[in-house]
């Protein structure tokens, strides 16, 4: 596309202000729509997977998150994030391609992750605040093709945990069992026929690893919801740190949720001695496991 362009188009471009090329682009963006025929658009709600509407029932989704909210800790503040975040919210901090990320011409990014913008604000609010915990219920949508007729939008239920460093991992089982106490608490009641299992995974951390063993697991050794050791995953090394989770029904067979610890807050606010835990559940994904 540069090699079809006039000669110096790319440097050019490259040489604008942040408010000039915005400009630019808005200008485009204008010029295009005014090309717009009904007809077109119709078309694009009928084919473009970023636009077509959830499968989900609304109402259903409504329930089980005002459950989930009615469900969480008294301390955990609820945040009501918006629909754009800044351009780089998850590239900046975690091994994501922004090529997955809906960026628009503002200097700023469709939402594609709850738990990198509660970070954000965890981070903000750390300031003034001994630990924080935060929860938030959105609509997020990615750029990558997920196959078939999935969709590129739908709902998190998210939680962001961040909290000083007290040493020999005593924060991060503080925060593991704040965690897991709660997804079980949820699975408990919203999913119990479906074989709801929490599983977790250590990565090469010896600290947490212990913790895991004599404070996590016996604050969690109760209940109908089971905790997995889960040795063999993979996925999410050096997106999370320390530890993984899965939240899964249907006997594993389903995932419908994830977390770690991550270096987030850490690096958002410069100080090493930060500790955060993100986690969330795809509430249309419990719907579906619950009623199959």
């Amino acid at each position: 596309m540069w090699a079809a362009m006039p000669a110096g188009t790319r440097s050019a471009l490259s040489g604008l202000s942040s408010a000039d090329l915005r400009s630019l682009l808005l200008s485009v963006a204008r010029d295009r729509a005014a090309t717009a025929r009904p007809s077109e658009v119709v078309r694009r709600w009928r084919e473009d997977r970023f636009v077509r509407p959830a499968r989900a029932d609304p109402r259903v989704l409504a329930r089980v998150e005002a459950r989930m909210w009615q469900l969480l800790p008294a301390d955990v503040a609820g945040v009501e994030l918006s629909p754009v975040v800044p351009v780089g919210t998850c590239s900046a901090v975690a091994p994501v391609s922004q090529n997955r990320i809906v960026t628009t011409m503002r200097a700023s990014e469709v939402l594609s992750d709850p738990t990198n913008a509660l970070a954000i604000e965890a981070a903000v609010r750390r300031r003034r605040q001994s630990e924080v915990h935060l929860a938030a219920a959105h609509r997020v949508l990615r750029a990558q093709d997920f196959g078939g007729d999935a969709s590129a939008h739908f709902r998190l239920f998210a939680l962001v945990s961040s909290a000083r460093d007290t040493g020999s991992g005593g924060t991060q089982a503080r925060l593991l069992v704040r965690h897991l106490t709660y997804w079980r608490t949820v699975l408990a009641e919203l999913a119990p026929a479906a074989a709801p299992q929490l599983h977790v995974t250590i990565f090469d951390d010896q600290a947490v690893r212990e913790r895991l063993a004599d404070t996590v697991r016996p604050a969690l050794d109760k209940g109908v919801v089971s905790l997995v050791d889960e040795p063999e995953r993979s996925r999410g090394r050096g997106y999370y740190t320390g530890c993984a989770l899965r939240i899964t029904v249907l006997g594993g067979s389903l995932e419908i949720g994830d977390g770690g610890l991550t270096d987030w807050t850490a690096r958002l606010s410069g100080d090493a001695k930060e500790r955060c835990l993100v986690s969330c559940l795809a509430t249309e994904r419990l719907v579906d496991g619950t009623s199959r």
